[in-house]
């Protein structure tokens, strides 16, 4: 098959183009191509991108607000309690189910790439595991997923889960993940740290872990993360999410920490639509903005990204699987408003995300897989601004959704 887009702008080029798909792969793009195709489309001027990814989302744990009981004081304390009756009545078409609803909502703005976190704890067994795994088959054609083994309720704190995630790898998990600050003691989250490092080399997997998610500046394990990246010889292969904390710490020692995370080559991800949210609750005026040092990392050279995190569960009430709408949020938060800002925050949900996620063949050059996105915007600042409609999105050099939306005046 192949596959003839005209008319589109792309980020940083002047005029329109046109890109010809042939099969999987983009094979040409340039200006006016006169070459036969089995499907033509005119994009008449909108913005064509590479596919959107998500490298941060809790499937498992998606669409269950309206089947829980409410989240009083608005913490993430209390959101993790909530879940623990409801995680134990997960079964595969439940997890399929809702968070099915929120892929197709994925899939329709245009994103093909996700990685989820995926609860590992004694509470919920593997059964949420179970879930995500046959909600992977199921869209194996659609979109890509990665599967992060998710310790949320602690390794040490919670006797079990060490085999359960030993358990998870075996069954299919491709990433390792920690939440080491949800421990008793400094020492046992750096036995947790440690712990998750002996996984990864095992089954030589990326470590991807929920680092000091709290405003509570007590809380130093990206430091014991860094370290042991260095020590591991892992750089490059780790991912931390949220370091919430690394906002809350003084000048000094927060720039102390910036720099080994550099040195370690660890992937920053911060999640402004949950932190925002969940963090500073208890505070008067002013209140905290629940988000980590953003421009600090990337003027450090540090690698950020961003993800939606939540869907309506007991940590964020709203969310709709996009990805623009994201972006919108991570302007405000990180007040990232200038020209060259806006365009590292788009980075964020395309190029920077695939440093985390390393798809083969990702981007908008000739040779590149045809993953792509059109957007009815003219420039990356509308698409975050509108969060328009996307006509189109393409897997593989194939249309794989059409989205239309009319507006009728009386």
């Amino acid at each position: 098959m192949s596959l003839l887009i005209k008319n589109c702008t792309l980020r940083h080029q002047e005029g329109l183009w046109d890109v010809y798909c042939e099969g999987k792969t983009i094979h040409t793009i340039g200006q006016g191509l006169d070459l036969k195709a089995d499907e033509v489309i005119d994009v008449e001027g909108k913005l064509v991108v590479p596919a959107f990814i998500d490298p941060h989302i809790h499937l498992d744990k998606v669409n269950i607000l309206d089947s829980v009981r409410k989240n009083v004081s608005g913490t993430l304390t209390e959101a993790i309690e909530i879940i623990w009756d409801r995680k134990k009545q997960y079964t595969n078409e439940d997890v399929i189910l809702r968070a099915g609803a929120v892929l197709d909502k994925a899939l329709m703005n245009g994103t093909l790439a996700i990685r989820t976190h995926v609860d590992i704890d004694t509470i919920g067994g593997l059964k949420p595991l179970e879930g995500v795994l046959a909600l992977r088959e199921t869209y194996k054609d659609k979109m890509t997923l990665q599967l992060v083994a998710f310790p949320q309720e602690g390794i040490i704190k919670d006797p079990g889960c060490d085999k359960l995630m030993e358990e998870a790898m075996k069954m299919g998990c491709d990433i390792v993940g920690g939440m080491p600050a949800n421990e008793d003691t400094p020492d046992d989250s750096l036995a947790h740290v440690k712990f998750c490092f002996d996984l990864a080399e095992r089954y030589d997997a990326d470590v991807d872990m929920h680092v000091d998610e709290t405003d509570d500046p007590f809380y130093r394990t990206l430091e014991m993360v860094a370290d042991e990246t260095i020590k591991r010889g892992w750089q490059g292969r780790v991912t931390a999410g949220h370091t919430c904390a690394l906002a809350a710490y003084d000048d000094h020692y927060a720039a102390y920490v910036i720099e080994k995370v550099k040195r370690a080559g660890i992937h920053m991800i911060t999640n402004p639509v949950t932190n925002l949210m969940l963090q500073g609750r208890l505070d008067k005026q002013p209140i905290r903005r629940g988000i980590t040092r953003v421009k600090e990392l990337l003027e450090a050279g540090v690698n950020v990204s961003f993800g939606q995190d939540c869907v309506n569960d007991t940590f964020y009430p709203l969310g709709s699987a996009d990805m623009l709408q994201v972006a919108n949020i991570t302007v405000h938060a990180a007040q990232m408003s200038l020209p060259p800002e806006l365009e590292k925050v788009f980075d964020m949900i395309t190029f920077d995300a695939n440093k985390i996620m390393n798809l083969e063949g990702y981007g908008i050059e000739e040779g590149c897989t045809a993953n792509l996105v059109v957007v009815d915007a003219k420039n990356i600042r509308e698409a975050m601004a509108l969060q328009p409609n996307r006509p189109y999105v393409i897997r593989e050099g194939k249309v794989i959704v059409k989205n239309e939306r009319k507006t009728i005046y009386n």
